[in-house]
């Protein structure tokens, strides 16, 4: 477990990137995403002033050296502790490419990471944030993976996106009770790929008979949008739900124990919603920079204060570059 330590009667902020996700060659000088993904993040610290940067999954493309190493410079420039989980782009090519990534990373000075068991992946670990010897917040990152096979309707086997694997689950639960043990009462998960419990907020929180699309992200908050019980939810769902398209049963432990109050997610790069379901805030942190594909009007980070009795608040924080377009 990791400890950070929270300066009594002042709020420790994360800031959470997601999907940074730029190619060796867009680190090249004068190439326009470099710029936005720079100015973005630069603005972001300026605005935000973290305590933690965390990144939820897809730094850059398997194999792109160069690109990883250009994130975790500009990271690390910023002189504040830095935590990434591996998305399924990172994942791609195979876990001895995860490995050596890791290595690297590990030699950054304000990178904090720890490998976990490797049965489950790599990057499944505890960030304890403690403030006069309690434990005020425990945050849990968990490797998403890459695919995994699934049977479909039809009984045909194809690839999807990955999911929480059991070996994790039992892995989620331990780390909530020893966490409970130090007296922290308030987690939250972050990882790549959303778990299926988002596709089954949407659908409970949303209004059918609203095209998602037609909405603008200034009118992601109005009420008018979400269902009876749902009004506090927030944000835009311009593609699909990308998670594994059975239930892996994570969002029913989480909700057992109680702990967990916010799951942060990335993976879906024009997706933003917040959605409290079932007593837990499903998030999509806001896609950072021009990589892969992205909307401009919705870039920028996730911002999660905590207090002493954990996460109090999380908005979206937005920069606008158009003027590097």
């Amino acid at each position: 477990m990791i400890t950070l330590q929270k300066k009594p009667g002042k709020d420790f902020k994360i800031l959470n990137l997601t999907d940074t996700q730029l190619a060796s060659e867009e680190w090249a000088e004068g190439h326009k995403n470099r710029a936005i993904l720079v100015n973005t993040v630069t603005q972001l610290v300026k605005d935000v002033d973290p305590d933690l940067i965390t990144v939820t999954g897809d730094l850059a493309w398997a194999g792109e050296i160069e690109a990883y190493d250009g994130l975790a410079d500009l990271l690390d420039s910023f002189e504040r502790p830095w935590a990434p989980v591996w998305g399924n782009h990172d994942n791609q090519g195979g876990p001895e490419k995860i490995e050596a990534l890791v290595e690297r990373y590990l030699a950054h000075p304000f990178c904090i990471y720890e490998k976990g068991d490797p049965a489950i992946g790599n990057g499944n670990y505890v960030i304890a944030i403690e403030e006069e010897g309690r434990v005020v917040e425990g945050v849990i990152m968990m490797d998403s993976h890459d695919r995994m096979p699934y049977v479909n309707a039809e009984g045909k086997e194809e690839e999807a996106w990955a999911k929480i694997i059991p070996g994790q689950i039992e892995w989620y639960r331990a780390q909530v009770e020893m966490l409970n043990s130090l007296g922290c009462r308030d987690t939250t998960v972050m990882m790549h790929i959303p778990i299926y419990a988002y596709r089954e907020a949407w659908k409970a929180a949303y209004k059918a008979e609203k095209d998602p699309v037609s909405i603008a992200p200034e009118q992601g908050a109005d009420p008018d949008n979400w269902n009876e019980g749902y009004e506090g939810s927030f944000g835009v769902r311009y593609e699909g739900i990308c998670s594994y398209p059975a239930d892996e049963g994570m969002m029913d432990v989480i909700v057992d124990l109680g702990s967990t109050k916010h799951v942060v997610s990335g993976h879906d790069h024009v997706n933003s919603f917040v959605i409290p379901y079932r007593g837990v805030k499903l998030i999509y942190g806001l896609k950072t920079g021009a990589g892969c594909y992205w909307k401009p009007e919705l870039n920028g980070g996730t911002v999660l204060r905590v207090t002493e009795n954990g996460v109090e608040e999380l908005w979206h924080q937005y920069v606008d570059v158009s003027e590097l377009l």
